[in-house]
């Protein structure tokens, strides 16, 4: 577990990141989800089926940021990439029209990551995703981000993330998105 000291020792504002049983805190995550992404409470209902669903797949991990009062604050899940899988069936024009489709092979997905906003510019994304990175078994990893040059995307080209596809639309999202990857262990400061 790691520890994200507040002003003293201990503190209230001390977040440590560690395991996360996703299923169990399915609506704590999304609450976190909803106030960094701005979801609405008719796409939490949707993304928690999602959720749910993806944790039953093989290789799914989670992990969270908690304070010491137990409040998730943060959560990072991801797992290891299938073709076959709805996001992949997606993405894969798009990287193939790039020379990308390869990256679907041997990849560890980052599904999401997301920090409250109260919590941000204090290293708890780049813990959660080189973290669960760290333990993964592929050679690389691949994600994707809303298509604007934003804190997210930054921290992802900081470890080493690099566009491998732009503009990619998904069904029902109102943006484009970019698909990144990187070769692991993700690049440290």
């Amino acid at each position: 577990m790691l520890r994200f000291p507040g002003h003293g020792n201990p503190h209230p504002d001390d977040i440590v990141i560690g395991p996360l049983d996703l299923c169990d805190r399915v609506d704590e995550a999304l609450a976190v989800q909803a106030v960094a992404f701005g979801l609405g409470a008719d796409e939490v209902a949707v993304r928690r089926q999602i959720v749910l669903r993806h944790m039953t797949y093989p290789g799914a991990r989670a992990l969270g940021a908690t304070t010491p009062d137990g409040r998730l604050v943060g959560f990072v899940y991801g797992m290891p990439n299938d073709r076959t899988h709805w996001w992949s069936t997606v993405v894969e024009p798009y990287l193939r029209a790039q020379g990308h489709e390869n990256w679907l092979d041997d990849s560890f997905v980052i599904t999401e990551l997301h920090v409250h906003p109260r919590h941000q510019k204090r290293g708890i994304g780049r813990s959660l995703i080189t973290t669960i990175t760290d333990g993964a078994t592929e050679p690389r990893s691949i994600l994707s981000a809303i298509d604007i040059e934003s804190p997210a995307r930054a921290l992802y080209r900081s470890l080493g993330y690099q566009d491998l596809a732009r503009q990619v639309l998904f069904p029902s999202a109102p943006k484009p998105y970019a698909v990144m990857g990187a070769p692991l262990p993700l690049r440290r400061r």
